[in-house]
């Protein structure tokens, strides 16, 4: 089941990154999002941790536009089912 949540989490991620509507900044840090995420060196509850902070951090930018900060939040909440 955690892997079926990282699932639809990275292909949230991959869906805020291929926005051209969201910044750049915002897409480069989904990617980052999605790259730690997938690392299975570390613990999944130091990743999801730090995706949901990260996370929190980008829907907090003020340039993102309201579909983005939506999908953002939902994506963390899926995330919250991993804590």
């Amino acid at each position: 089941m955690p892997n079926d949540i990282i699932v639809q989490v990275c292909d949230g991620l991959d869906m805020l990154n291929e926005d051209n509507s969201i910044p750049r900044n915002i897409r480069r840090g989904a990617e980052e999002i999605k790259t730690a995420l997938l690392r299975e060196l570390d613990p999944l509850d130091v990743r999801v941790a730090s995706a949901t902070s990260r996370l929190d951090e980008l829907a907090n930018d003020p340039n993102i536009p309201l579909h983005g900060r939506t999908l953002i939040w939902n994506i963390m909440s899926r995330l919250e089912e991993l804590a």
